[in-house]
């Protein structure tokens, strides 16, 4: 099953009930397909999505047909190859384990209905990965977009060993600002600005990674120091005078259960991860939308191309022979995989499209 992919280098199988979520929000309903098998073996190089897919209109709807709650994504539960995920039509829900037999008794153990159990023996190596760990690994911790706060605030490098333009790795880079207590920082360059495409207002900077460096001697004010001595540990590309710091970020928690946002969200396409205008499936776009409106890893959006505004000729014309406008309804191509966030925007995977997706396009919360 390749024509699915999803998110995440481990997979990780738990339950989101979204009615919940909010008074206001409607109920989340997830259609079985007409052709859904009455179960799936699961094998080497199956996918949450590739499973999901073969069983569910839309895929990422996986959690919802589960028997357990929103608390259980704190406690992940593992797949492996080898068991069987089975379709109990009746309850119209979906089964881990075996089938329970037609004639088999209460106390039967071949009889019980399994659920994902819990894997406490560290992080389950052997579980089915969600897609390869490359696809979106390199953008888990890397600075992919700068805020106001930390440019204002970020240690930048003010000169170099023997007066070199660009540094590579072991060089020395003299460095000033506040380093908060941390040793280890990325080295950034913000990029172009990211602009709302409905207010036109700057919500961030994209970021260029540039490498890493290590503090080797902290600045001494008042005894013969202001700056700080760091070696360049790594470096992707060159890095110079004016780039800024960034302590690394502890690695990220990689629970990708995909649910529905716990508030209704309605955003755009901000930018196309690479700098071209269009995407397709599996490559990355940000949104103007992030944690303070409500999005969290693992939420899924729906795209749309918004419908354009048109002029009716068949209408009656209005004052001075004006003919009236109508907006035409927007389109639906594709989904989108929220996987990191920021404050005011998101950068998330785009799975199954349609047609290629392009900056200004709608990713909203599915109906």
């Amino acid at each position: 099953m390749k024509n699915f992919s999803t998110v995440g280098s481990r997979l990780v199988v738990a339950v989101l009930v979204f009615a919940a979520a909010t008074a206001s929000a409607a109920p989340l309903v997830c259609e079985f397909r007409a052709d859904a098998p009455d179960q799936h073996v699961v094998v080497k190089g199956d996918t949450l999505w590739d499973i999901s897919g073969t069983f569910l209109q839309k895929p990422w709807c996986w959690p919802t047909v589960w028997d357990m709650n929103r608390e259980d994504i704190a406690n992940p539960h593992w797949i492996y190859p080898g068991q069987i995920i089975w379709f109990d039509r009746a309850a119209g829900r979906l089964r881990l384990g075996q089938p329970i037999a037609a004639n088999s008794g209460v106390n039967d153990p071949a009889a019980e209905r399994l659920r994902p159990r819990v894997r406490t023996d560290g992080l389950g190596v052997d579980a089915v990965p969600s897609i390869p760990p490359g696809v979106i690994e390199p953008f888990l911790t890397q600075p992919l977009i700068i805020e106001d706060d930390e440019l204002k605030g970020a240690p930048r490098i003010v000169a170099t060993q023997e007066g070199h333009v660009f540094l590579g790795k072991d060089d020395k880079a003299y460095v000033r600002g506040e380093l908060g207590g941390n040793s280890a920082f990325q080295v950034f360059r913000p990029g172009a600005p990211l602009k709302d495409p409905v207010t036109r207002q700057i919500i961030a900077y994209e970021a260029f990674y540039l490498g890493t460096v290590k503090l080797q001697t902290e600045a001494k004010p008042g005894a013969g120091s202001d700056v700080h001595t760091f070696t360049v540990t790594t470096a992707t590309q060159e890095i110079g005078k004016g780039d800024q710091l960034r302590a690394v970020p502890p690695m990220p928690v990689r629970n990708y259960v995909p649910h529905p946002p716990a508030q209704p969200v309605e955003s755009r396409v901000v930018s196309v991860y690479g700098g071209v205008t269009h995407a397709g499936q599996n490559q990355i776009v940000s949104i103007n939308r992030g944690k303070l409106d409500g999005l969290d890893v693992g939420a899924v959006l729906q795209l749309y191309h918004a419908g354009a505004t048109v002029s009716d000729s068949t209408a009656k014309k209005g004052w001075f022979g004006r003919e009236q406008q109508v907006k035409l309804p927007d389109e639906e191509v594709g989904s989108l995989f929220i996987f990191r966030t920021f404050k005011h925007i998101s950068y998330g995977l785009i799975m199954q499209v349609t047609a290629p997706v392009q900056i200004g396009d709608i990713a909203k919360s599915p109906e």
